[in-house]
């Protein structure tokens, strides 16, 4: 079965690629250009699309049955604050855009399609409130408002025949490079002040499965709905530890930042549909990935 990926390419879809290809699904990556060969572990197909809602991308929907939106405008590095200097433009692409793709691919006869979102859709409420689904959403950012709205249409576009959803991410980390931490792991090897910080994280992969499992579940169960997916609480000292031990590395760690504050995503809704993700274990075993690929050599004893 054919899935269209937008923003394959991408640190987030790249992820949803792979889980997808190692389940056996044949992958079309939709984008401005083709993948480079051998970007991903099986080979995949490239139809071209963008988010410009002048363009006219019905034709990348004619193989594919199923289509998960991955892709997103930003100023590099930034989802907060990602419009930069140019709030309209973002809005343009990221919203209208976006919207212009759903009907798109209703309209070509796409059979579901899975929208990325955020939890910025949220907004910022009260340290230590809990989210979950039936929580009002409140966003503060113009990138969590438009999320909201692409996902607020996908609803009203959603019906029978054509199974839309939306999966409220958190931060995603992961083991490939580059990676969301190379610069605060890179500064503390160099001796540089760090910042305590925490937050919630989910990694790539288990966002991957969350998709696979929207593409797989009865559509009555998932059509026009949303799901929180989120994992662990970490903070910088979690991060670095790992670091500090593999690589030898004779800095301090930061202090524990408080979690207490944090605002927890609640996932029993998509979990009560089989969706585990790996938890600390996962987050353990990729940060001694990390750490490996950061080693400094260990000073030898022996004398010259």
């Amino acid at each position: 079965m054919k899935v269209l990926v937008s923003g394959g390419t991408g640190l987030v879809g790249h992820y949803i690629v792979e889980e997808l290809l190692s389940a056996g699904y044949q992958v079309i990556i939709g984008g401005r250009r083709a993948p480079l060969s051998r970007s991903f572990s099986r080979p995949v197909d490239f139809a071209r699309l963008s988010l410009d809602p002048d363009e006219d991308h019905i034709g990348a929907f004619d193989d594919a049955y199923l289509f998960v939106h991955a892709a997103f405008s930003h100023v590099e590095g930034k989802y907060r604050g990602g419009e930069g200097k140019d709030p309209k433009a973002f809005r343009r692409l990221n919203l209208d855009g976006t919207v212009k793709l759903f009907e798109e691919a209703k309209r070509a006869g796409t059979r579901r399609c899975i929208f990325i979102s955020s939890r910025a859709a949220y907004g910022e409420p009260a340290p230590g409130t809990e989210l979950v689904e039936t929580k009002p959403p409140a966003p503060e950012t113009l990138y969590g408002q438009v999320k909201l709205d692409a996902e607020r249409s996908l609803t009203h576009l959603s019906g029978p025949g054509f199974a839309g959803v939306s999966l409220r991410a958190t931060g995603i980390y992961g083991d490939r490079s580059p990676n969301k931490w190379d610069d605060l792991i890179d500064e503390y090897l160099r001796g540089e002040p760090v910042s305590q910080r925490a937050g919630t994280e989910l990694h790539g992969r288990d966002l991957g499965r969350a998709v696979r499992l929207m593409l797989e579940t009865e559509s009555a169960r998932i059509s026009g709905e949303v799901f929180n997916v989120s994992d662990i609480a970490v903070d910088t000292r979690d991060i670095l530890s790992p670091i500090r031990h593999h690589a030898n590395c004779p800095f301090p760690l930061p202090e524990a930042a408080d979690k207490a504050g944090l605002c927890p995503m609640n996932t029993e809704k998509i979990r009560t549909l089989g969706w585990k993700p790996g938890g600390m274990s996962l987050f353990e075993q990729t940060m001694r990935q990390l750490a490996e690929k950061k080693m400094v050599p260990r000073p030898s004893s022996t004398q010259v």
